[in-house]
């Protein structure tokens, strides 16, 4: 369970990164961002598409390592409830793999090989844990 945390705390720490420093999350054609700056969504024109993709980028951040900590600190400090929890052990199980069929859909390998390992830690913690 550790390693799964762990494995996706890094990827949220580093997309969080990645998402305000260097031009890793950054369109190859300069146009297009020139584009998504002076344009706005059809649900407001209170932001530009810009800004919508750097909020966007940012929040989906902060849940990866929201899931990341929490998932970490249970495993630490209370496996008890986390082990003993259905619905905990259900929660993370659906959000990884709602993060891997978004991986397998809409991202790149990286973080869809990352987030498969971080799943597959996880259903062994799970096994291994109703062993024991």
């Amino acid at each position: 369970m550790l390693a799964s945390a762990a494995i996706i705390l890094v990827l949220g720490c580093v997309h969080l990164l990645y998402t305000f420093f260097g031009p890793k999350l950054l369109p190859r054609d300069p146009g297009v961002i020139a584009s998504m700056k002076a344009t706005t969504l059809v649900i407001t024109k209170e932001t530009s598409v810009w800004n919508a993709w750097i909020g966007f980028n940012a929040s989906h951040s902060m849940a990866v390592i929201l899931f990341g900590l929490v998932f970490g600190y249970l495993a630490l400090v209370h496996p008890t409830l986390l082990f003993g929890s259905t619905y905990l052990q259900l929660v993370g199980l659906c959000m990884l793999i709602g993060f891997l069929v978004l991986g397998w859909l809409y991202w790149f390998s990286a973080p869809f090989l990352g987030i498969a390992a971080a799943l597959g830690c996880y259903v062994a913690s799970i096994v291994l844990g109703r062993r024991g």
